[in-house]
Protein backbone atom coordinates (compact mmCIF):
# COMPACT_ATOMS: atom_id res chain seq x y z
CA UNK A 1 0.00 0.00 0.00
CA UNK A 2 2.96 2.52 1.36
CA UNK A 3 4.95 1.35 -1.61
CA UNK A 4 3.33 1.92 -4.34
CA UNK A 5 3.02 5.21 -6.63
CA UNK A 6 -0.57 6.61 -5.62
CA UNK A 7 -0.35 9.06 -8.38
CA UNK A 8 -0.40 6.35 -10.89
CA UNK A 9 -4.08 5.48 -10.35
CA UNK A 10 -5.08 9.15 -11.33
CA UNK A 11 -5.08 7.61 -15.04
CA UNK A 12 -8.06 6.11 -14.13
CA UNK A 13 -10.48 9.32 -13.85
CA UNK A 14 -8.41 12.38 -14.83
CA UNK A 15 -5.99 13.36 -17.69
CA UNK A 16 -2.20 12.43 -17.17
CA UNK A 17 -1.25 15.49 -17.75
CA UNK A 18 -3.58 16.75 -14.65
CA UNK A 19 -1.10 16.59 -11.87
CA UNK A 20 1.68 17.50 -13.92
CA UNK A 21 0.06 21.13 -14.88
CA UNK A 22 -1.25 21.15 -11.33
CA UNK A 23 2.71 21.20 -10.10
CA UNK A 24 3.24 23.48 -12.56
CA UNK A 25 0.55 25.81 -11.63
CA UNK A 26 1.24 25.60 -7.75
CA UNK A 27 5.24 26.31 -8.70
CA UNK A 28 4.11 29.33 -10.48
CA UNK A 29 1.66 30.83 -7.85
CA UNK A 30 4.46 30.24 -4.75
CA UNK A 31 6.65 31.85 -7.25
CA UNK A 32 3.68 34.82 -7.98
CA UNK A 33 2.55 35.05 -4.29
CA UNK A 34 6.25 35.67 -2.52
CA UNK A 35 7.06 38.49 -5.37
CA UNK A 36 3.33 39.83 -4.53
CA UNK A 37 4.55 39.18 -0.42
CA UNK A 38 7.76 41.18 -1.64
CA UNK A 39 6.10 43.68 -3.33
CA UNK A 40 3.52 44.52 -0.95
CA UNK A 41 5.53 44.50 2.42
CA UNK A 42 8.42 46.48 0.17
CA UNK A 43 10.93 43.92 1.54
CA UNK A 44 12.67 44.35 -1.65
CA UNK A 45 13.27 47.82 -1.33
CA UNK A 46 14.09 47.22 2.48
CA UNK A 47 17.10 45.07 2.15
CA UNK A 48 18.02 47.10 -1.08
CA UNK A 49 18.40 50.07 1.19
CA UNK A 50 20.08 48.22 4.12
CA UNK A 51 22.47 47.14 2.22
CA UNK A 52 23.08 50.60 0.60
CA UNK A 53 23.49 52.04 4.22
CA UNK A 54 25.64 48.94 5.45
CA UNK A 55 28.12 49.78 2.80
CA UNK A 56 28.32 53.01 3.75
CA UNK A 57 28.53 52.84 7.12
CA UNK A 58 31.39 50.15 6.83
CA UNK A 59 34.78 50.21 8.51
CA UNK A 60 36.20 47.31 6.57
CA UNK A 61 35.51 45.99 2.84
CA UNK A 62 34.76 42.35 2.63
CA UNK A 63 36.91 40.05 0.07
CA UNK A 64 34.72 37.80 -2.06
CA UNK A 65 36.00 34.96 -0.31
CA UNK A 66 34.69 36.46 2.97
CA UNK A 67 31.39 37.03 1.58
CA UNK A 68 31.18 33.36 0.29
CA UNK A 69 32.83 31.98 3.93
CA UNK A 70 29.81 34.06 5.17
CA UNK A 71 27.09 32.85 2.74
CA UNK A 72 28.25 29.22 3.58
CA UNK A 73 27.87 30.04 7.15
CA UNK A 74 24.54 30.98 6.94
CA UNK A 75 23.44 28.04 5.14
CA UNK A 76 25.05 25.84 7.39
CA UNK A 77 23.36 27.36 10.58
CA UNK A 78 19.72 26.98 8.15
CA UNK A 79 20.38 23.16 7.57
CA UNK A 80 20.65 22.61 11.25
CA UNK A 81 17.83 25.34 12.18
CA UNK A 82 20.63 27.25 14.13
CA UNK A 83 18.22 29.94 14.80
CA UNK A 84 16.42 27.76 17.68
CA UNK A 85 18.06 27.93 20.94
CA UNK A 86 15.47 24.83 22.45
CA UNK A 87 16.06 21.63 21.39
CA UNK A 88 12.25 20.70 21.01
CA UNK A 89 11.62 23.61 19.07
CA UNK A 90 14.64 22.72 16.71
CA UNK A 91 13.67 19.32 16.62
CA UNK A 92 10.14 19.86 15.68
CA UNK A 93 11.57 22.46 13.11
CA UNK A 94 14.29 20.11 11.30
CA UNK A 95 11.45 17.25 11.03
CA UNK A 96 9.11 19.84 9.17
CA UNK A 97 11.73 21.11 7.07
CA UNK A 98 13.22 17.94 5.43
CA UNK A 99 9.73 16.49 5.61
CA UNK A 100 8.68 18.89 3.50
CA UNK A 101 11.83 19.12 1.31
CA UNK A 102 11.77 15.58 0.79
CA UNK A 103 8.03 15.44 0.24
CA UNK A 104 8.13 17.58 -2.19
CA UNK A 105 10.54 15.83 -4.30
CA UNK A 106 9.23 12.62 -4.39
CA UNK A 107 6.20 14.44 -5.18
CA UNK A 108 7.68 15.90 -8.10
CA UNK A 109 9.44 13.17 -9.34
CA UNK A 110 6.13 10.48 -8.85
CA UNK A 111 3.88 12.90 -10.84
CA UNK A 112 6.54 13.15 -13.95
CA UNK A 113 6.80 9.72 -14.16
CA UNK A 114 10.11 9.09 -12.20
CA UNK A 115 10.32 5.31 -11.65
CA UNK A 116 12.62 4.45 -8.82
CA UNK A 117 10.55 1.91 -6.41
CA UNK A 118 11.99 3.77 -3.67
CA UNK A 119 10.25 6.98 -4.34
CA UNK A 120 6.66 5.95 -2.71
CA UNK A 121 8.84 4.96 0.25
CA UNK A 122 10.35 8.44 0.63
CA UNK A 123 6.86 10.11 -0.05
CA UNK A 124 5.59 8.43 2.76
CA UNK A 125 8.38 8.68 5.36
CA UNK A 126 8.60 12.43 4.83
CA UNK A 127 4.51 12.75 5.36
CA UNK A 128 5.29 11.22 8.85
CA UNK A 129 7.84 13.24 9.35
CA UNK A 130 5.99 16.45 8.17
CA UNK A 131 3.13 14.71 10.44
CA UNK A 132 5.22 14.31 13.84
CA UNK A 133 6.78 17.55 13.82
CA UNK A 134 3.85 19.41 13.18
CA UNK A 135 1.47 18.19 15.47
CA UNK A 136 4.19 18.63 17.88
CA UNK A 137 4.40 22.38 17.07
CA UNK A 138 0.91 22.61 16.44
CA UNK A 139 -0.37 21.10 20.08
CA UNK A 140 2.92 22.06 22.21
CA UNK A 141 5.04 24.52 20.65
CA UNK A 142 2.99 27.28 19.46
CA UNK A 143 3.52 30.69 21.17
CA UNK A 144 0.34 31.60 21.77
CA UNK A 145 -0.35 27.69 23.47
CA UNK A 146 2.96 27.14 25.02
CA UNK A 147 3.26 30.98 26.38
CA UNK A 148 -0.25 31.96 26.57
CA UNK A 149 -1.84 29.31 28.05
CA UNK A 150 -4.79 29.46 24.46
CA UNK A 151 -6.30 26.10 23.52
CA UNK A 152 -4.39 24.50 20.42
CA UNK A 153 -7.54 24.93 18.51
CA UNK A 154 -7.44 28.51 18.73
CA UNK A 155 -6.39 29.82 15.16
CA UNK A 156 -4.99 33.01 13.81
CA UNK A 157 -3.55 34.06 10.65
CA UNK A 158 -0.01 33.11 11.47
CA UNK A 159 -1.62 29.53 11.57
CA UNK A 160 -2.38 29.68 7.68
CA UNK A 161 0.87 27.63 7.03
CA UNK A 162 0.99 24.65 9.24
CA UNK A 163 -2.99 24.12 9.49
CA UNK A 164 -3.53 23.52 6.02
CA UNK A 165 -0.06 21.79 5.37
CA UNK A 166 -0.85 18.93 8.34
CA UNK A 167 -4.56 18.88 6.48
CA UNK A 168 -3.13 18.67 3.49
CA UNK A 169 -0.43 15.60 4.68
CA UNK A 170 -3.56 13.88 6.83
CA UNK A 171 -5.22 13.69 3.83
CA UNK A 172 -2.53 12.63 1.19
CA UNK A 173 -2.00 9.41 3.88
CA UNK A 174 -5.62 8.49 4.06
CA UNK A 175 -5.50 8.90 -0.59
CA UNK A 176 -2.83 6.76 -0.41
CA UNK A 177 -4.05 4.20 1.88
CA UNK A 178 -7.94 4.27 0.47
CA UNK A 179 -7.75 5.34 -3.19
CA UNK A 180 -10.67 7.26 -2.54
CA UNK A 181 -11.71 9.71 -4.51
CA UNK A 182 -13.23 11.58 -2.43
CA UNK A 183 -10.49 12.24 0.02
CA UNK A 184 -7.95 13.04 -2.77
CA UNK A 185 -9.99 16.25 -3.75
CA UNK A 186 -10.28 17.17 -0.30
CA UNK A 187 -5.97 16.21 0.06
CA UNK A 188 -5.73 19.02 -3.49
CA UNK A 189 -7.96 21.43 -1.80
CA UNK A 190 -5.53 21.79 1.52
CA UNK A 191 -2.55 21.66 -0.88
CA UNK A 192 -3.78 24.13 -2.70
CA UNK A 193 -4.76 26.22 -0.12
CA UNK A 194 -0.98 26.01 1.20
CA UNK A 195 0.66 26.92 -1.79
CA UNK A 196 -2.00 29.87 -2.95
CA UNK A 197 -1.93 31.50 0.66
CA UNK A 198 1.57 32.46 0.25
CA UNK A 199 1.11 36.27 0.92
CA UNK A 200 -0.43 35.49 4.20
CA UNK A 201 1.28 32.26 5.38
CA UNK A 202 4.65 31.75 6.90
CA UNK A 203 5.78 30.11 4.00
CA UNK A 204 7.86 32.89 2.42
CA UNK A 205 9.79 32.60 5.36
CA UNK A 206 11.86 30.35 4.53
CA UNK A 207 13.25 32.81 1.44
CA UNK A 208 13.22 36.01 4.02
CA UNK A 209 15.09 34.14 6.70
CA UNK A 210 18.21 33.14 5.28
CA UNK A 211 18.45 36.82 3.49
CA UNK A 212 18.19 38.56 6.51
CA UNK A 213 20.70 35.93 8.82
CA UNK A 214 23.19 36.49 5.86
CA UNK A 215 22.95 40.54 5.78
CA UNK A 216 23.84 39.91 9.74
CA UNK A 217 26.73 38.37 9.32
CA UNK A 218 27.77 40.79 6.75
CA UNK A 219 27.16 43.72 8.84
CA UNK A 220 29.40 42.24 11.87
CA UNK A 221 32.08 41.49 9.86
CA UNK A 222 32.17 44.75 7.94
CA UNK A 223 31.79 46.66 11.36
CA UNK A 224 28.47 48.22 10.04
CA UNK A 225 26.09 46.73 12.44
CA UNK A 226 23.85 48.86 14.64
CA UNK A 227 22.93 46.18 16.61
CA UNK A 228 24.18 46.20 20.57
CA UNK A 229 26.80 43.50 21.46
CA UNK A 230 26.62 41.57 24.48
CA UNK A 231 29.34 43.64 26.52
CA UNK A 232 27.90 46.86 25.83
CA UNK A 233 24.01 46.13 25.98
CA UNK A 234 22.55 48.09 29.21
CA UNK A 235 19.63 45.43 30.82
CA UNK A 236 17.56 47.25 33.51
CA UNK A 237 16.12 45.13 35.95
CA UNK A 238 13.09 45.75 38.18
CA UNK A 239 12.53 44.50 41.08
Amino acid sequence: MFTSNPFAGLADFLPASFMQVYVVLMALAVLAGTLFDVYHKGSGKFFALRREASQARAKRPLSGGETLSLALETVAEAAVSGEFCKWPRRASHLLMMYGFVIYLISTVAMVFGASFTSLPTLWTVSALMILAGGLWFFFFLRVNVAYDGASPFSLGRADLFIGPLLASIVFALAWQATSNRIVFWIYLFFTTLLFVAVPWSKLGHMFYKPAVAFQRRVEEANGSSDLPTPATENFIVRT
